[in-house]
């Protein structure tokens, strides 16, 4: 057998996989093949939306099912046998093993990333391959873990039969939080972005601590409604019996597979706990408050729970004096894992100082670096008044007749003190024509105000700017608001993907946080956001992907200059700790002056006392309440507008389609000379596009843009190389007028003329696909094998398609 005519599959399947087996690997429990890692990023430029390359490992070994300990990365046998190394080692780096393997059929390259030896990097023998066993003493070693730890680090994950898989992050951040507590950590912070799947991953944490009998009473916090219910009917379905909510209140909750289920409730009408169950979840405001009769968990004993988790634990839970932090201190012998987002750090409060550093921390980067969030471009509008500010003429009057204080205003001040209607009437414009233009005025959008009576007013400014859309069903357009009864009604039909209505949603506070908008493809900000916690919070209101109705990105559009925090080097790096106390200092933060001004536009702990609670109320601006000032006949204009995208380093770039293609493709090809010799070395044309394609590079849009009809070569040359280029047409005329087919008889001569006339019209790459010949106007000379017979056969066919091919491109070369 020549292993050098095998492909990299055969290698695998006749070396490499019997190698593993001999080594005591079980094939069905301990070897997995192609193992998909990341989805592939998702690339945004104008309409161009693609998808880049998943990132695939060869094999995963796992010690016992989604406890991987190695890679092993494949490669054909024309490549050296550590070729694929280094590609295994940025596997492992993801699935956080130790263990990189290379081969490619001869032997291995082993590297240990453990660095638990001299010499990280060793060769072996095909017959030399480390067993099960001798790479989880090592894993074991690397990790620390005790023959006491051990049960409770490789219990197992709940598998419901149907395939679904822990994402590579979601399995790394399990098995942290498994090993942490298995060492006795007892308090532990989680750190992910937004639509990463923080519950599903709290689920298996909590499944596998309950069944390995590591926990046995566990309590679930939220700080709405929605959160509990959907968790309890969904993610933590599995519990049955075992698990109750904390309210008095029962009801039917429809699932994600639309089938309903009757919430069961573990607080009786006199409001008496049922303490028989082992799952609870609940609302924190159903069982605490600000009188000692609502503090309900103090009918549990301290020592009741085993393990409480807390879910978007940035929101005032490690606050001194925060109703969570009053929940948490009573049950303090329990284990407490926090959840979030986005770690909460200012002067004075702080989850990191409370729970520890993150043991694990998958960001909004990386979520859209992999392909699992929906990456943005954000459009940035000023308005002449907000840059310029706005200074009243002597005398003007507002519309109640009194006198305007003469003084300049500026942004901050525009609906939280003084209300110019003409620049509320343009915002709801701006949205309006947004959605006209991008085709689709039915995208679901959330527009962020000010406060609740901003919200109420940019409702009524949109909706007199769709007057017909509003017609064919009044819900086009709400509000949704703390005190707003009816648009809180709404807000499960805003976000089910199948709901059409309510479209556009105008709020201050409410859903920016906890809100799972999976199609939510438009979010307007039109109040400033002081506060790099919620505006993490608000940006991913859009992050989610949802593949069953294409959303793959969403628009920001800014009003206020709030996505400035893009800038900010904190945006989406690692938490930072701020609070830094003196000697004679607590190590907890201390309580926050009366009126400070770190983190003025984060919400007010929410009220409520009982599990149907929860509604979220506004915090009037500033504190208190703020008289407006409204002025009627002041204009308001666009003054600029820019459309910026996220690079391949997650910085916002302000780039046109065509600027993007030319940089990305100068990265592909480092020359002209070097992208001629690829393309004259490539047998399949089509081949060298689709690898672009891969890349996130169609050249369809780039090519509609310059407005030719330019073969992909000519895009290519003219864009990245700036050469001047040669419509299909030129080109296939230049061929037409050398002469070249002289050899060939009348019937070739003609496919080969037809051939040209297809490429010239439709730019079909792919001439040398016999299935061309089956249709018109190949059809009409004869049979698709009597045309090869032309040439003399299927051979020497193709052949005369690849002189056709180079003498296209011969003035080029």
């Amino acid at each position: 057998m020549d292993k050098k005519s095998l492909s990299e599959r055969d290698i695998c399947t006749k070396f490499i996989s019997p190698a593993l087996v001999e080594a005591g690997w079980d094939a069905m429990s301990q070897i997995r093949e192609e193992v998909t890692i990341t989805k592939g990023r998702i690339t945004v430029r104008g309409k161009l939306v693609s998808r880049g390359k998943a990132k695939r490992a060869d094999y995963v070994l796992y010690y016992k099912s989604k406890i991987p300990i190695a890679i092993v990365e494949a490669k054909d046998n024309n490549h050296a046998v550590g070729d694929g190394i280094q590609q295994a080692i940025g596997y492992a780096e993801s699935l956080d093993v130790p263990f990189a393997f290379s081969s490619n059929g001869d032997g291995f390259v082993f590297h240990d990333l453990s660095g638990s030896t001299s010499t990280p990097e060793l060769n072996l023998g095909l017959d030399e391959f480390p067993s099960p066993e001798e790479l989880w003493s090592r894993y074991r070693a690397w990790k620390g873990l005790t023959t006491a730890e051990e049960p409770t680090f490789l219990q197992d994950y709940y598998d419901d039969g149907s395939g679904k898989e822990p994402r590579y992050y979601q399995m790394t951040a399990i098995n942290r939080v498994m090993e942490a507590i298995a060492k006795g950590q007892d308090r532990l912070l989680l750190v992910m972005a937004t639509g990463t799947g923080k519950t599903y991953t709290a689920f298996q944490i909590i499944w596998r601590l309950w069944k390995a009998g590591k926990k046995k009473r566990i309590l679930f916090l939220a700080d709405r409604n929605v959160l509990v219910d959907q968790t309890m009917v969904n993610d933590f379905r599995p519990f049955g019996g075992a698990m109750a909510k904390l309210s008095t209140r029962s009801k039917v909750i429809e699932r994600d597979d639309g089938s309903t289920e009757e919430i069961t409730t573990a607080i009786g009408k006199k409001r008496r706990i049922d303490t028989a169950y082992e799952i609870y979840l609940g609302l924190y405001q159903a069982i605490t408050g600000p009188e000692e009769k609502k503090k309900l968990f103090k009918e549990f004993s301290p020592d009741f729970f085993d393990l409480i988790v807390i879910d978007e634990c940035h929101r005032g839970s490690a606050a001194e004096d925060s109703a969570w932090r009053e929940i948490l201190e009573h049950f303090s012998s329990a284990t407490q894992i926090g959840l979030t987002a986005t770690p909460k750090e200012t002067k004075y409060i702080s989850n990191i100082d409370y729970f520890g550093e993150p043991v694990y921390t998958y960001s909004l980067k990386q979520g859209i670096e992999d392909g699992f969030l929906a990456p943005y471009k954000v459009v940035k509008v000023h308005i002449d008044r907000d840059v310029e500010g706005y200074r009243p003429e002597a005398g003007q009057l507002d519309r109640d007749g009194e006198e305007v204080e003469d003084r300049e205003y500026n942004t901050k001040d525009f609906d939280r003190k003084l209300v110019l209607d003409e620049r509320t009437k343009l915002v709801a414009k701006k949205i309006s024509d947004f959605l006209r233009e991008s085709g689709d005025p039915y995208q679901k959008s959330i527009i962020f105000c000010v406060d609740q009576e901003h919200a109420g007013r940019m409702r009524q400014a949109l909706i007199n700017e769709n007057p017909k859309l509003v017609a064919e069903n009044s819900r086009y357009v709400m509000r949704i608001t703390g005190n707003d009864k009816e648009g809180q009604e709404q807000l499960d039909n805003f976000i089910d993907p199948e709901s059409k209505y309510p479209v556009l949603v105008t709020t201050s506070r409410l859903l920016s946080t906890g809100v799972d908008a999976q199609t939510c493809r438009l979010i307007v900000l039109d109040r400033e956001v002081n506060s790099m916690t919620e505006f993490k919070q608000i940006v991913g209101r859009g992050t989610r992907v949802h593949e069953d109705t294409n959303k793959l990105y969403f628009t920001l559009i800014d009003f206020r200059g709030a996505t400035s925090h893009f800038a900010d080097p904190d945006f989406d790096g690692d938490p930072v700790q701020i609070y830094e106390p003196g000697p004679d200092d607590p190590i907890d933060p201390p309580e926050p002056p009366t009126g400070g001004e770190d983190d003025p536009d984060d919400p007010s702990e929410p009220g409520g006392d009982d599990g149907g609670g929860g509604t979220i109320t506004d915090p009037p601006p500033g504190g208190g309440k703020i008289k407006k000032v409204y002025v009627d006949g002041v204009s308001a204009t666009i003054v600029t507008e820019r459309v910026q995208y996220l690079d391949a380093d997650g910085k916002l770039v302000t780039e046109s389609l065509r600027d993007f293609t030319k940089r990305a493709l100068t990265k592909h090809f480092a020359s002209l000379d070097d992208f001629i010799r690829r393309w004259e070395a490539s047998k399949r044309k089509a081949a060298l596009l689709e690898e672009l394609e891969v890349e996130g590079l169609p050249l369809e849009l780039i090519a509609s843009e310059i407005g030719k009809e330019l073969d992909p070569f000519d895009l290519v040359c003219h864009v990245a190389f700036d050469k001047k280029p040669l419509t299909r047409r030129e080109r296939a005329e230049n061929v037409k007028k050398r002469d070249v087919f002289t050899k060939y008889g009348e019937q070739a001569k003609a496919v080969l003329d037809a051939l040209l006339a297809k490429y010239a019209d439709e730019g079909v790459m792919n001439l040398d696909d016999a299935n061309v010949l089956r249709i018109a106007p190949f059809s009409e000379l004869g049979t698709p094998l009597q045309l090869v017979k032309a040439f003399g056969g299927k051979d020497e066919f193709e052949k005369a398609v690849q002189e056709l091919q180079a003498e296209l491109y011969k003035e080029a070369m």
